[in-house]
């Protein structure tokens, strides 16, 4: 199957997707959660990038994001995962007497044959990356991120799900992470 073609430069929307290592919950932990939402705070304001939507799954985000000439979402996602991983790594070590850091440890641990750069991996290494053309798929995009709680069970109505935009869309309130406006 090719490879969908990645447009950057051009002004416009991203629908980005990313994914944990075979999918562990790693954003089951509240310190986890918040640590990944103030990572992509501060990569907003280091380079100039637009958070225009999101939601913070268990195992996934998706974000609706407007580059900057300073970064491409290639450069931001990689930023983001890598800051990351580093903080889930040190606290998982930190806590691998515990039964759910051990875990997921096990979860994240790679086969002897495929360390790389350590024995363990946080994120699936590619990430899903959709040019966003037009005011119906940007709203589609932001239907689908609110909705994906719901649709998984994991509350009843998308305003119960504080790791997400819709507070901000929806009830005219801010969210965990603050929303910019599109340009």
């Amino acid at each position: 199957m090719p490879r969908q073609r990645h447009y950057y430069g051009l002004n416009h929307l991203h629908f980005i997707t990313a994914s944990t290592y075979r999918r562990a919950r790693l954003f089951d932990s509240d310190r986890f959660r918040r640590h990944f939402v103030a990572t992509l705070a501060g990569l907003r304001a280091e380079l100039s990038f637009k958070v225009i939507g999101y939601v913070l799954m268990p195992e996934h985000f998706h974000a609706l994001i407007w580059p900057s000439e300073r970064a491409d979402p290639s450069r931001i996602v990689q930023s983001l995962k890598e800051q990351t991983a580093k903080f889930m790594l040190k606290n998982l070590q930190a806590s691998h007497e515990l039964p759910w850091g051990r875990r997921m440890l096990a979860a994240l641990t790679l086969t002897p044959t495929v360390h790389l750069h350590g024995p363990y991996r946080f994120w699936q290494r590619r990430f899903y990356d959709l040019n966003v053309w037009s005011e119906k798929k940007r709203l589609e995009k932001l239907n689908t991120m609110h909705g994906n709680p719901v649709q998984r069970g994991m509350v009843t109505s998308p305003d119960q799900w504080p790791w997400s935009s819709f507070r901000f869309y929806f009830l005219g309130e801010e969210s965990i992470l603050p929303i910019d406006r599109l340009p």
